[in-house]
């Protein structure tokens, strides 16, 4: 199965953040470079931490984060 990067995040919170909205709506995301990122706590540009979800599901997915959050009333 091939894997496409949808979102690359500077931290780790940022892309478990990520992942957790992507699979609340139905994706099926990770988060790779988890392991470096936490190990190289303070040099964030050195790891970059993806996330994936399977090919198939990037344009809609990538969609899904571009598309703007409304506050519930």
């Amino acid at each position: 199965m091939d894997f496409a990067t949808i979102f690359t995040a500077f931290s780790l919170t940022d892309a478990q953040l990520t992942c957790s909205r992507l699979e609340a709506a139905g994706f099926h995301p990770f988060v790779a470079n988890e392991n470096t990122a936490s190990w190289m706590a303070g040099y964030a540009p050195l790891a970059n931490v993806l996330v994936q979800v399977p090919a198939t599901e990037a344009a809609s997915a990538k969609e899904f984060l571009d598309t703007p959050v409304t506050p519930a009333e």
